[in-house]
């Protein structure tokens, strides 16, 4: 039996949250180091989100992770905020201070990075011109990380217009708002593409972009993890160009999570992948 005085519990946060395989990732990691300790979902329904992250420390959590729909509410919520998760907006990592507090973080950036990073080691934000598809939260986390690793454009195109519009106001004029009708010629001379949006996953229609305009030097990034391989990647690795998929952001975001409640940083090995893999279809 684990010894209660180092046994501690972490979850995810989420509505819903019976998809997540991020029990499976934390589990493995457990075994790995010999800690004691658990990763469990959490369901938790809006209106009773900040009763639940309050219940935290009383429980017996060192933190939780949060996600779709409450990451911005769970901002809101939180004692405190690191300069990443204000920027965002947003938090994805929740940890539980000594005293009870609240402190809130924001990791996706760092995943998606890290992804990048593991698929092309000399990658650099400074590379050139960054080109964004969608507006949402994920599009919000891939610019504010690309602009904190110096990225000099971030062209940004949504199919609501609006929508890009508003984001690229918070940020200046690195970002850059385009017409969705110009998706294709936007491509000419970027170094990095990278699709936020749903268009390609699993039950979403395909996204819909001629990638002729696209240097085969340019990598290419779809954050969606189902199916490992979206059209866009399979399309970009025909043509030459090299590509990540967005099982590696949601790997890596959670490392700095473990980290913070367990006190190891873990690294994203071929069995934990191959494991993870394993479960989308």
């Amino acid at each position: 039996m684990a010894d209660p005085k180092t046994y501690r519990l972490a979850g995810l946060v989420g509505n819903p949250v019976f998809q997540s395989r991020s029990p499976m990732i934390h589990r493995h990691w457990l075994a790995e180091h010999d800690i004691a300790g658990d990763y469990v979902l959490l369901h938790v329904p809006a209106e009773r989100l900040e009763h639940a992250l309050r219940a935290l420390p009383a429980l017996g959590f060192a933190g939780c992770n949060v996600t779709i729909p409450h990451k911005e509410a769970a901002a809101r919520i939180v004692d405190r905020l690191d300069a990443t998760a204000h920027r965002m907006g947003a938090v994805n990592l929740v940890v539980v201070e000594p005293d009870g507090s609240l402190s809130g973080y924001n990791k996706d950036g760092f995943g998606f990075i890290a992804s990048l990073r593991e698929a092309k080691p000399d990658w650099r934000a400074d590379a050139g011109p960054a080109v964004v598809l969608g507006a949402g939260g994920g599009a919000r986390s891939v610019v504010v990380s690309l602009l904190e690793q110096g990225a000099p454009e971030i062209r940004l195109l949504n199919r609501t217009r609006a929508r890009a519009d508003l984001l690229a106001g918070e940020f200046g004029g690195a970002v850059a708002v385009l017409d969705w009708s110009a998706r294709d010629a936007a491509l000419d001379g970027a170094a990095l593409l990278v699709n936020t949006t749903n268009q390609g996953m699993t039950g979403q229609p395909k996204l819909d972009l001629a990638l002729g305009a696209l240097p085969k030097s340019a990598l290419v990034c779809d954050i969606v993890y189902n199916p490992l391989l979206p059209d866009l990647l399979v399309t970009a690795a025909a043509r030459g160009n090299p590509i990540v998929g967005g099982l590696g952001m949601l790997l890596h975001q959670a490392r700095p999570a473990f980290q913070a409640w367990w006190g190891v940083m873990p690294e994203v090995s071929v069995a934990l992948r191959t494991k993870v893999e394993a479960t989308i279809a």
